[in-house]
């Protein structure tokens, strides 16, 4: 497969989130399996423990810093084994958000999110809010595959779905996807874009090196955000 140009590939985004086709609107009807595993190992999306990511860009027109860690805990979240990961975002300096999220892998190496508890803080460092939590099993919320073992372009999923609070989609567009961040440059980068029905005028891009993870994060369409690696540490 030849690389696609970036402008190809915004503008693919664009229609198939602006479009009235039912996969851009109803959630995937993949069933769960039985079988998890905290041991993360996904090549597109991996969270071996002691991984530490930190990420540098701009959010709500502030420069911002992201933390990224995976850690050696675990937890059961509706009947699965999920490892925890710790995930600070930082704005002009400040701590603006703290988020612990929960990721399993099935058997065929399908990630999965099960959940995350995020909450906002005031200049003081208090919380002020925490909406956008959620854990699969808890009034109605349910997991979603968040990277397949196996992407391929217009293959999509639900990532999460928590009525009106957390339903986010994404779709493959690319397997060959250039991308430079400082910490890398690739040629064959995984480009998805992400929607949720909650924010229709919005579309985020996402770049997955594999052996890594995410690299780059930006909007498509609405508000500017950007958020691009800058450092990686890979876990014992």
């Amino acid at each position: 497969m030849s690389r696609t140009p970036l402008a190809a590939l915004l503008a693919v985004a664009l229609a198939a989130g602006c479009g009235s086709s039912d996969k851009t609107t109803t959630p995937s009807t993949t069933a769960m399996p039985s079988a998890f595993s905290a041991n993360v190992t996904n090549a597109w999306f991996p969270l071996r423990p002691g991984s530490a990511y930190v990420y540098r860009g701009v959010k709500d027109g502030e420069p911002s810093r992201e933390v990224m860690i995976v850690t050696r805990r675990t937890k059961v979240i509706d009947g699965a084994p999920c490892v925890v990961v710790s995930d600070r975002l930082f704005l002009r300096g400040r701590l603006e958000e703290r988020t612990v999220d929960w990721y399993s892998q099935d058997a065929r190496g399908n990630v999965w999110y099960f959940g995350e508890q995020t909450a906002e803080l005031d200049k003081n460092g208090r919380v002020r809010n925490t909406t956008g939590s959620w854990q699969s099993g808890v009034n109605g919320a349910r997991a979603g595959i968040f990277m397949f073992a196996h992407p391929k372009p217009g293959r999509w999923a639900r990532q999460e779905f928590y009525k009106g609070e957390a339903e986010d989609h994404f779709m493959v567009l690319s397997l060959r996807s250039a991308v430079s961040v400082p910490y890398l440059s690739s040629s064959r980068a995984l480009l998805t874009k992400e929607w949720t029905p909650l924010e229709p005028g919005v579309i985020d891009l996402k770049y997955y090196v594999r052996g890594i993870g995410t690299v780059l994060e930006q909007t498509a369409k609405g508000p500017l955000e950007r958020n691009e690696l800058v450092s990686f540490r890979r876990g014992a």
